[in-house]
Formats: C-alpha cells, structure tokens, sequence
C-alpha cells in the first residue's frame, strides 16, 4: 500500500477546472465581450478605417435584407435583426443543428471624427458593408511652408497634418530638402 500526501486544496482544485470547463464550452456562445448576454447569437464584425471612411463589416449568411434594419442614433449605428430557423419538410429529422438562429443586436458608438451624414449601406453575398465617411475637417492635408532653407535657397516645404481627435498629441512629419 502507498502513501499520498493529503492535499486539502485538490477537491476545490477539481471544482475549479469543471467550471472552467463550464464556462468555456456552455456560455461562451452567450456571452459576448462585454460580459452580458446579447441573445442567441450575434454576427461576426470586422471595422476598418481608411484615409476617407471607417468601415463595418457585418456577416449576416442566410438572411434577406428585409431580415435587419440599421439605425444612427445619437452617434450610436445599431445593426438588428432576425435569423429564423426554417424547418424545410416536417419529415426532416435534424441529428444536429449548430448554426445559430434568433433574433441578435449590435451596437457600436460612433468616434466624433465620423459624419452621420451620407452613411452608405450594401448587402452582398450575405455581408453588410456600411461605409462612414469621416468629417471634412478631420482629413490629413498637405500644408505649403515658404521661406529660406538652411543653404540659403527659397524652396517651398511640404509638412504632412495627421488628422487627430480631440485630445491626441499633434505630430507632423517634415518633407523636402533640409
């Protein structure tokens, strides 16, 4: 006969591992990034930003445009909508069913960079592509500085103005000779 060495922490030890396993398997389809739960499923988003827009990119497969509806609210775009489990013949007996149906919101607050004016919106092969266009004022912008160079030449600088949101540092690149 051996001996173990008694462990008191061991039965807390295995309760831990089986609610992380818990967790991590149930509720993780439930649960979003924000930690509450937002329905039975939500779609997939990618959001890009260019030098022109700040795009969203929804995965919404299977479903007609009639299905969702997206809104602009005080600088909120919400994306909602339903995907409805048709059942083809009532002689079909589905063994598994892991694509998620039911009704899903998303909601992403919008940077004060962006206009809510002129959001253009399309539905194709089953994505959503919203594009918004980012405020004039905003923009990067090439500045003309005149004046002498270090030799003593009059030749025009170009500074490159990153455009920036309230509260960011400035920076400016210098181009041309020196």
């Amino acid at each position: 006969m051996s001996i173990t060495r008694y462990d008191p922490f061991r039965d807390l030890r295995s309760l831990q591992d089986e609610v992380n396993r818990l967790f991590s398997t149930s509720f993780s389809r439930s649960f979003g990034d924000e930690g509450i739960a937002r329905g039975a499923w939500a779609p997939s988003v990618d959001i890009y930003e260019n030098k022109d827009q700040i795009v969203l990119e929804a995965e919404l497969p299977g479903m007609n445009r009639e299905d969702f509806d997206l809104t602009i609210e005080n600088n909120v775009l919400t994306l909602r909508g339903e995907r409805r489990f048709e059942k083809r013949d009532d002689s079909d007996n589905y063994h598994r069913v892991e694509r998620s149906y039911g009704t899903f919101t998303r909601s992403f607050t919008l940077p004060q960079t962006v206009s809510s004016e002129g959001v253009t919106a399309e539905y194709k092969n089953g994505v959503l592509r919203v594009a918004l266009h980012k405020r004039e004022e905003v923009k990067a912008r090439r500045i003309e500085i005149g004046g002498e160079s270090a030799d003593g030449k009059t030749a025009p600088r170009t500074i490159e103005a990153q455009a920036e949101s309230s509260g960011e540092k400035r920076e400016s690149k210098a181009a041309g000779s020196r």
